[in-house]
């Protein structure tokens, strides 16, 4: 009885320190791992540097704060001018602002002053003006003014354009007072070479930075061409609105001594100004399967001011009339005290036909006047039978059913 006895006891005393090595060796390992180090830089990442910093090349790296970019500038000599990006400092943080990260940290602070300088070995006084002449008055009425270089690379005969920024733009959305640029550029004369930037959201100072290259362009034929820069807003109801231009006729201009730095005033361009009564945007699609019309009424600008109160209240009346008989009507919201409305109201009409060869709609923009009758600032009319772009609107959406097309019309009296 004895020996089973200690037999027992010896067993229950090697279970536990069995039970006891196991668990002192899952510590020691989980310390291990606690303690080791991990194969990827996960902080690094979430602040924007690639989790294999060192194997990154000098253009794939990140720009440094504004505090390390000002103390760079600082260092750097006034009288010369490196838009290279391989000199910006790693410290994984981006900047604070979208624009300036995409901008080149040279151009930040780069006054006009340094363009002159520079162009003045390069072009003629007679063709280039400073912008630090202009008065008060002038700038007042200058579209903003847009930066960039040219070169030519002779190994590979090609023509190199870097459009870099524009400064000064006007506010083209007058709700945010902001706008959404980018830039179209065309080689004249023969506009084989079109090329246009990204669109940058919400700024008037955009910094694009966007290079392009054409090839097979001998260095002879350089003096012979034009480059034509269109500075535009994205609008996404209808066409994009035209900031301004720029034209460079390359005659002259010597490329043959390595890049150039150039900067240009953007004009106004000339194209037939809206007058009279305004103009109207009207989104229309057709579903030929439900019968049905849908209309947007989406912007009124250029509204003509009122003769008492000075700016209009405007709001617009929808009318749907089948054989010259109205069957429906509808009306937007009042838009008060301005001439450049943004009403974006959706209406959808049942179509009591098949088709719409008897179906025309009209549209009455009147200014909202209490107390009295509301006056009508302008009439618009889209229909089979109608003229001009309300035919062509008409047209194209009977042509092209379940497709939302927008477009301008002018405005006629009421």
């Amino acid at each position: 009885d004895e020996i089973p006895t200690v037999v027992g006891i010896f067993s229950a005393f090697g279970l536990v320190f069995s039970v006891s090595l196991f668990a002192w060796i899952c510590c020691q390992r989980k310390s291990s791992k606690s303690n080791k180090t991990p194969p990827y830089k996960f902080v690094h990442v979430l602040k924007g540097v690639d989790i294999y910093p060192e194997n990154l090349n000098s253009k794939k790296k990140f720009g440094a704060d504004d505090k390390s970019e000002a103390k760079n500038k600082s260092a750097m000599p006034k009288n010369s001018l490196h838009l290279d990006l391989e000199k910006r400092d790693l410290n994984g943080n981006f900047p604070k602002t979208t624009s300036k990260m995409q901008s080149s940290p040279d151009l930040e602070n780069l006054s006009p002053k340094h363009f002159s300088e520079r162009k003045k070995d390069s072009v003629s006084p007679d063709s280039l003006k400073s912008i630090a002449s202009l008065s008060s008055e002038e700038k007042q009425d200058k579209l903003g003014t847009l930066f960039f270089s040219l070169e030519y690379n002779f190994e590979k005969k090609a023509f190199v354009v870097n459009i870099k920024e524009a400064r000064g733009l006007p506010a083209m959305d007058e709700q945010s007072m902001t706008s959404d640029p980018y830039i179209k550029m065309t080689i004249l004369p023969e506009k084989k070479h079109k090329v246009k930037t990204r669109v940058l959201r919400k700024t008037l100072d955009p910094a694009f930075d966007e290079t392009f290259t054409f090839y097979g362009i001998p260095y002879s034929q350089i003096q012979d061409l034009t480059l034509h820069f269109m500075i535009l807003s994205f609008d996404r109801f209808s066409r994009d609105d035209v900031i301004g231009e720029v034209l460079i006729p390359l005659a002259g201009i010597e490329l043959s001594e390595g890049r150039m730095l150039m900067d240009r005033e953007i004009i106004k361009r000339n194209v037939r100004k809206s007058s009279g009564r305004g103009e109207l945007l009207i989104s229309l699609c057709y579903q030929s399967t439900t019968n049905t019309l849908t209309v947007v009424v989406l912007k009124a600008r250029h509204l003509p001011k009122s003769d008492v109160s000075g700016l209009s209240d405007p709001y617009v009346k929808v009318n749907l009339y089948h054989a010259k008989k109205r069957i429906s009507k509808k009306k937007t919201h009042v838009k008060k005290c301005t001439p450049n409305a943004v009403f974006n109201e959706l209406f959808v009409f049942d179509i009591p036909c098949e088709g719409l060869d008897d179906i025309s709609i009209e549209f009455l923009v009147l200014d909202s006047e209490r107390g009295s009758r509301n006056e009508v600032i302008g009439r618009l009319t889209l229909g089979s039978s109608a003229e001009g772009t309300g035919g062509e609107h008409w047209k194209e959406i009977c042509e092209y059913p379940r497709r939302q097309i927008a477009k301008w019309h002018m405005l006629c009296d009421g």
